[in-house]
């Protein structure tokens, strides 16, 4: 074949990738979750759906896929034509817990994806029963010490940030307890609301109301400044412990290869999108701070995760039963 054919083939090409490129999206985009509806990022995605809907004209639906971390939904969506019509709405666990703990060895977040951007950050609670004869985290250390692995903390599951952030304040204090993991959120809180265990470590947007109904007493929040709707409990910091600040966050990924000018384009609707006040007040009332970020931004906070947290995992040998 002459290579002036060659040439027009090839500009022919690139001018019909740049053409479907710039159609996107002409049909619905998916938004795929790895929790079932109702929690922390069901709901952050079901907040963000409407605003890219506005934005790129095209419905934004939430398809959930539970099971497995979040591995199940992370490894649909990773399968999946790199065409920015499949997306993942992921979050600690899926991103960089879970192929850990289940064994996933062939699967890491960068080789996987394409970040686009963060979406929202909600810190944690240390959270213990009323009947717990503790008024501090200081109070609660020292009964942690005293009688090593009597206190019993709920985890909604292993290598959850809940139960990562538990290890974490145990390896910095010496101070020692029992973990009890539970099958998800719910029933671990029903359980500390019922005194069946001492104490854990929650999400501010489920623990907001318990609190503020004296059904269980905050000690400390994992930010370094205190939480504006739980003004009276302290920072782990100003409780007399460094090193403790943590968040859950969400963040939007596609699948390995999708074009760069569509992963743009998300993120810059997802910034104007979090940075309106009827949107960041949605995400404030569940105790979530609302932040949009460049791809670039998102890929070095979870480089910087993954690079904290996966030793944890491995010196404590967190591993799916």
């Amino acid at each position: 074949m002459k290579p002036s054919i060659l040439r027009c083939l090839a500009a022919l090409a690139v001018l019909t990738t740049f053409q479907a490129h710039a159609a996107w999206p002409d049909k619905p985009v998916r938004i795929v979750v790895p929790y079932p509806p109702g929690g922390n990022v069901d709901v952050a995605a079901r907040i963000i759906a409407p605003g890219l809907q506005a934005a790129f004209g095209q419905p934004f639906i939430i398809d959930n896929k539970p099971g497995a971390g979040g591995t199940i939904a992370a490894e649909s969506v990773a399968r999946s034509a790199p065409d920015g019509y499949t997306l993942f709405l992921g979050a600690n666990g899926p991103l960089l817990f879970s192929p850990v703990i289940f064994g996933r060895s062939d699967y890491k977040w960068d080789k996987e994806f394409e970040p686009i951007s963060s979406v929202s950050f909600t810190p944690l609670v240390l959270q213990v029963r009323p009947s717990l004869p503790v008024k501090t985290l200081g109070d609660l250390l020292a009964l942690a010490r005293k009688e090593p692995g009597k206190l019993n903390m709920a985890s909604p599951g292993a290598g959850t940030t809940n139960h990562l952030v538990s290890e974490l304040l145990q390896s910095l204090t010496g101070a020692h307890w029992t973990t009890v993991h539970y099958k998800g959120n719910a029933p671990a809180t029903t359980d500390l609301l019922g005194g069946q265990v001492d104490f854990n470590f929650d999400q501010v947007s489920v623990s907001l109301p318990f609190i503020k109904e004296g059904k269980v007493r905050g000690l400390a929040v994992s930010t370094t400044e205190r939480v504006p709707s739980l003004p009276d409990v302290p920072t782990f910091a100003e409780a007399g412990v460094q090193g403790m600040e943590a968040a859950t966050f969400t963040g939007m990924v596609a699948p390995k290869g999708t074009p760069s000018d569509i992963t743009d384009r998300l993120s810059q609707a997802l910034v104007k999108i979090l940075s309106q006040q009827d949107v960041k007040d949605k995400f404030a009332a569940l105790g979530a701070q609302a932040r949009g970020s460049t791809p670039q931004e998102f890929a070095a906070h979870v480089s910087k995760e993954d690079a904290r947290w996966l030793p944890i995992i491995k010196k404590a040998g967190i591993r799916a039963n």
